[in-house]
């Protein structure tokens, strides 16, 4: 019988609750990249080539129930400190302390 990592548990049961890899990293402290690898790895255990196909799997399978699941008491290691907010702010002006906005004159 297949069995999945309580991480790849993880982020099958937040892949159901329709949240992004980028969503399921901020929740479970890791970033965009590693919940992709975790899905994938999850995607090759129960035999299907999409994120979708493996959550109806898992759900097939009993290895996933969504009515009893608490992700905090499944994992591996307890969460990490949530990582930063990196996408870029719309508000941002592009400017940087310390850099002057004056054009360089050009010497021909």
């Amino acid at each position: 019988m297949t069995q999945l990592t309580a991480r790849e548990h993880d982020c099958l049961y937040w892949a159901a609750q329709g949240k992004t890899s980028w969503e399921m990293g901020r929740i479970l402290g890791i970033t965009e990249r590693t919940a992709n690898f975790h899905i994938a790895n999850s995607c090759d255990k129960l035999g299907v080539r999409s994120r979708q196909a493996a959550i109806t799997q898992a759900l097939q399978r009993k290895l996933l129930d969504l009515d009893k699941f608490s992700p905090a008491e499944s994992s591996e290691k307890p969460p990490r400190r949530p990582l930063p907010d990196r996408r870029p702010d719309k508000s941002d002006s592009g400017h940087r302390p310390g850099r002057s906005t004056r054009p360089i004159p050009c010497v021909s």
